[in-house]
């Protein structure tokens, strides 16, 4: 009896311990330095810091290395921050059962821990630009801005990575609402005071308004009101996408949580001097049918996906569809290329006009589902993995047909012996994710 309660009073013990280990033994040093984590001390990391940003890696991954020096430039800049973000890495080579747990299958992958709260990360990695997207998050949800200068100054500090929305003579309340809910989608601030040389600089006439901003692609769009009844979120949502976005592996995951059909105009080549009147009349389109989402693609520069909508370099182009975001996509009777000899714009609005009146064609996507482009890491991944397993399963086949695999003796219920293949499993590593 007196062992078993020694027994008890040492289990308890040793409880004690790991817990103190956990809670005291993982003080974590804010030094400005990459913080090496491992399967040990990885989830005390992320419970310790409200936000933490994590590299997946492994040591022999080429993108990886070349990754190494850009954190190292970016983790002493947001160590500094009034509310710190914690660069660190893990080789997930070498914990393999935690990459596995988290479900990491690609190098590097790119994790921010907000809160505890995991989003893969599929911003800039350039150490300054990378620094400019992850403020974001530690960064109030609207700002107040006291002058003209403020509001320079808080442009500029946004950088290109988001858009920004700015409410003159707004009150704090009617978009702190949205500033919460919309994180990490936006900028948003309110301006107490307008100079009639900001009201120039943004293109507005009166206030109260709200300024949408994409730097990255030098547009701005300007809300007059009713700022109630959901129509002031209503102009956000539509606003976080340019008019015209420009089609490629990087603008296809910003549509991921847009439910927007959108208008795809399909051309040769997007750099082509031509493009100059063809996106003038999208823009103008776009500008009268806010519940779509217009948007452009070169062959030249994204045949695979271009190729979905039969488009390649041998087909009448420009074509124009409206796509469903996923499997099918719409071509309007009569209407299904853009003349260089007409109108641009009348061409467009009488194929916006066949669509919706329903004087469509539905038609399903080349291939399979482009889900896949909209999440590209997600999608590129999974061909890896789906060519990985193909030619593991091709290599068993051909070591069985080079050596009869080893068979287990049983007994069968009428007395006759029967044989069973014993199994194998097989392993792999992730793969070297591209950049």
């Amino acid at each position: 009896m007196r062992s078993l309660g020694l027994m008890v009073w040492w289990i308890s013990f040793l409880a004690l311990s790991i817990s103190l280990s956990a809670s005291s033994g993982d003080q974590f040093t804010i030094d400005g330095t990459v913080l090496e984590l491992t399967d040990s001390n990885f989830e005390s990391a992320i419970s310790t810091f409200d936000c933490v940003f994590v590299d997946f890696y492994a040591p022999w991954c080429g993108h990886c290395k070349r990754l190494n020096p850009e954190l190292d430039a970016a983790a002493p800049i947001l160590a500094k921050l009034k509310q710190p973000i914690i660069i660190a890495k893990l080789n997930a080579d070498k914990y393999s059962r935690l990459a596995r747990k988290l479900e990491i299958d690609a190098f590097p992958t790119l994790m921010l821990y907000n809160h505890g709260v995991p989003m893969e990360y599929y911003g800039p990695r350039k150490a300054d630009l990378l620094v400019r997207y992850l403020k974001k998050f530690v960064a109030p949800d609207v700002a107040v801005l006291e002058s003209d200068s403020h509001v320079k100054d808080f442009v500029e500090d946004a950088g290109t990575s988001f858009p920004v929305f700015i409410g003159f003579g707004l009150n704090e309340s009617l978009i702190s609402g949205l500033g919460r809910k919309y994180k990490k989608k936006a900028w948003f601030a309110v301006a107490k005071d307008a100079s009639e040389d900001v009201m120039v600089s943004y293109d507005f006439d009166k206030a109260p308004a709200l300024v949408a901003q994409h730097p990255a692609y030098n547009e701005h769009s300007v809300f007059y009101g009713p700022f109630e009844d959901g129509f002031l979120e209503e102009f956000v949502k539509q606003n976080f996408l340019p008019l015209i976005l420009p089609i490629n592996r990087d603008t296809l995951k910003l549509l991921k949580e847009d439910e927007r059909k959108m208008v795809l105009t399909i051309v040769e080549d997007e750099t082509h001097e031509s493009m100059g009147k063809l996106i003038k009349a999208l823009r103008a389109a776009a500008h009268a049918n806010r519940d779509l989402v217009f948007g452009y693609v070169g062959v030249e520069q994204f045949e695979e996906f271009a190729d979905s909508f039969h488009a390649d370099k041998k087909a009448k182009l420009p074509k124009i569809v409206v796509w469903d975001g996923d499997e099918e996509y719409y071509q309007v009777s009569g209407i299904e290329t853009i003349s260089h000899e007409e109108d641009h714009l009348t061409q467009v609005s009488r194929f916006l006009e066949g669509y919706r009146e329903g004087r469509t064609e539905k038609k399903r996507i080349k291939g399979p589902s482009l889900m896949g482009f909209i999440n590209s890491m997600i999608g590129i991944r999974s061909v890896y993995i789906i060519v990985f397993l193909v030619a593991v399963i091709m290599m068993l086949r051909s070591l069985g047909q080079v050596e009869e695999p080893a068979r287990v003796r049983t007994a069968a219920s009428d007395g006759q012996a029967t044989s069973v293949l014993e199994g194998e499993t097989s392993e792999g590593k992730p793969r070297d994710k591209e950049d």
